[in-house]
């Protein structure tokens, strides 16, 4: 089983940047998570959508809407995934969620790929 726990939301103007994080809870101790780590989100009366995923090995997919403003990272040793959200819109405003797939799962922006959700932070951009 895993648990993930993020951090780091809040409130920010248009414009600034907002960094989030997430770290893995992994019942083996001394074992480092190795599936595939990413962020969806879910703005107010909207579906679920895809933000960023980042596999073990580093290789990253971005939705279109956050491409070339967000970037995803992870720190293996630590079980932890990284959202850093730069150029900010009204439009990013969204409860962020965490996720992992189990060890095998492919890279996907497809919600069915990832077995472990975080309980979610709240991004609100606004002036």
């Amino acid at each position: 089983q895993l648990q993930l726990e993020e951090s780091g939301g809040g409130l920010v103007a248009p414009g600034e940047s907002l960094s989030l994080s997430c770290v893995a809870f992994v019942r083996s101790a001394g074992r480092s998570f190795m599936g595939p780590m990413g962020w969806f989100r879910q703005a107010p009366g909207e579906e679920r959508e895809f933000v960023a995923a980042v596999s073990w090995s580093g290789r990253a997919e971005y939705s279109d809407s956050v491409m070339g403003r967000f970037t995803i990272s992870r720190n293996n040793a630590k079980s932890a995934v990284f959202l850093h959200m730069m150029d900010t819109k009204p439009e990013d405003t969204a409860d962020y969620y965490c996720v992992a797939g189990q060890t095998g799962r492919t890279l996907s922006s497809s919600r069915d790929e990832y077995d472990y959700w975080g309980q979610g932070t709240q991004v609100t951009v606004s002036a």
